[in-house]
């Protein structure tokens, strides 16, 4: 059985890894049934409270998510999945153990996360923010670098990544 790919968009939080793995889902869903789309506040929700925000919790939580992604893509199914995955370790795994892993880096300057700052996390009032609070390991080996400061649409961004990827 073939296997599938994890397509792993991260970046800081308020990078626009949602939007543009939403997008990238969209168009993949209308060529094939075989994906799904996970995000990493959404994978929150169903782990209900049996994790926090320290570093030890995000690690655990960052290899329960990533196991997901494997577990599907050992099936065959395509895996569009978003989150910030702030730790080298996580992502060397990745590499290792998914044989289709494609890891696609939405940086963002900081100052325009702060002035984006959708979900009030950068306003100073949220503890443990990653890029803030918390060190994060920045990606080192992406497959694809989306440079997302608002120069471009979430639609032009998704064509070059299609087209890098060699998708289209």
């Amino acid at each position: 059985m073939k296997t599938g790919t994890v397509y792993f968009f991260t970046g800081l939080s308020g990078a626009g890894k949602t939007t543009l793995g939403g997008e990238f889902y969209r168009r993949m869903k209308a060529r094939k049934n075989d994906v799904v789309l996970l995000d990493g506040d959404q994978i929150r929700v169903v782990y209900g409270s049996d994790f926090g925000y320290s570093t030890a919790e995000r690690k655990k939580a960052a290899g329960y998510d990533i196991r997901l992604c494997k577990v599907l893509s050992d099936q065959g199914i395509d895996v569009v999945y978003c989150a910030i995955s702030m730790y080298d370790e996580v992502r060397d795994w990745n590499r290792a153990n998914i044989p289709n892993y494609k890891e696609i880096y939405v940086k963002v300057k900081m100052e325009t996360l702060y002035k984006r700052d959708q979900k009030g996390l950068y306003s100073g009032k949220v503890p443990e923010v990653v890029g803030v609070d918390l060190p994060w390991d920045e990606p080192k080996t992406p497959d694809f670098v989306i440079e997302n400061d608002g120069q471009e649409t979430p639609k032009y961004i998704v064509d070059r990544v299609e087209k890098q990827l060699g998708l289209c």
